[in-house]
């Protein structure tokens, strides 16, 4: 895939990572199509292990994954996905976000999830995960909604976390010059 068809992934703070996604429809199919292995190569560029459409400001609720078990690519994309199911059992997991490059901090979340979501040719299908999986497909989904992976912190962290990336991303800008 060429350069200029990758996307430019959002940073924090910019508004539409805080948007609703809306519910792909019928009509979107042609988009979706095009936008999936799109994000994929960007995801990979990043390099990354999930996108969703929000973070490329595409404002459809629809992500990608690919943990590549074994060095070996595995993407999915995941149109529409519920949650359906989530253990009581909670998971600790270092999270990070392509929006807040560079910043990671431990995060609670059910162990196990369980979704319901449409592929991209509109079969319904289901997944249920554990592990990093469930962590990420958690993760993704969240952006949907307008939530980061800092939003689960304590007040104090997410501030911190903020204030670095801010920090970090003037930096850059000033290198950039």
């Amino acid at each position: 895939m060429s350069e200029a068809e990758l996307l430019p992934i959002l940073l924090v703070p910019d508004k539409r990572l805080r948007a609703k996604a809306r519910p792909v429809g019928p009509a979107d199919a042609d988009a979706v199509r095009d936008l999936a292995p799109r994000m994929l190569a960007s995801m990979y560029k990043a390099p990354g292990i999930g996108l969703a459409a929000p973070q490329v400001g595409e404002l459809l609720r629809m992500f990608v994954v690919d943990l590549q078990k074994d060095e070996q690519p595995a993407p999915m994309v995941l149109v529409n996905p519920e949650i359906v199911a989530v253990s009581e059992e909670l998971a600790m997991r270092e999270e990070g976000c392509l929006s807040l490059p560079g910043q990671y901090a431990e995060v609670e979340r059910p162990a196990r999830v369980k979704l319901r979501y449409q592929d991209l040719t509109g079969a319904k299908r289901e997944i249920e995960a554990d592990g990093l999986l469930a962590t990420c497909l958690q993760h993704e989904y969240d952006h949907l909604d307008g939530v980061l992976f800092v939003d689960h912190l304590s007040v104090l962290k997410r501030n911190m976390i903020l204030r670095k990336l801010a920090k970090d991303l003037k930096l850059k800008q000033r290198e950039a010059m």
